[in-house]
């Protein structure tokens, strides 16, 4: 597809332009009554292993000098400010 030169282009004042907004009306939050047997069994394994991984950090020592802020190895992978970080 080729675009006519001849042709202008549509301009827009600022009044007019088309808005990429859209206005939804906010759903009601689940509640965790409300979910499927497995999305609340998922739900209560991850929070199994959340609190796995905070025992595990708690048991730790505290590292003199360190960078401070949570152990980037917490989830077994080096993580930092949630990024993933792979050498």
């Amino acid at each position: 597809m080729t675009h006519d030169q001849k042709e202008p282009t549509a301009t827009y004042s600022q009044s007019e332009a088309p808005s990429l907004k859209t206005e939804t009306a906010a759903e009601p939050k689940k509640r965790f009554e409300d979910l499927p047997p497995a999305a609340q069994r998922a739900l209560l394994e991850a929070d199994e292993r959340r609190k796995q991984i905070d025992a595990k950090q708690d048991a730790m020592p505290d590292e003199i000098n360190g960078r401070g802020g949570l152990e980037p190895t917490r989830y077994d992978d080096w993580e930092i400010k949630g990024l993933t970080v792979d050498f």
